[in-house]
């Protein structure tokens, strides 16, 4: 499990995927949820993201 997690494409996903969550989730769901959504996706994000500059 840990090598698919690892591996580019998956990454990938995971970034682009949360990023996208992580903006417009504060729009479609509102009050607390809708930013605590966002935060958590974004935090997601940032992990995939520091994984995919790790990796190279």
């Amino acid at each position: 499990m840990k090598s698919l997690l690892a591996s580019k494409p998956v990454l990938w996903f995971l970034f682009l995927f949360n990023l996208a969550v992580a903006a417009v989730a504060p729009f479609v769901v509102d009050g607390t949820q809708g930013i605590m959504t966002a935060v958590g996706m974004g935090v997601v994000s940032l992990g995939a993201g520091v994984s995919l500059l790790r990796g190279k």
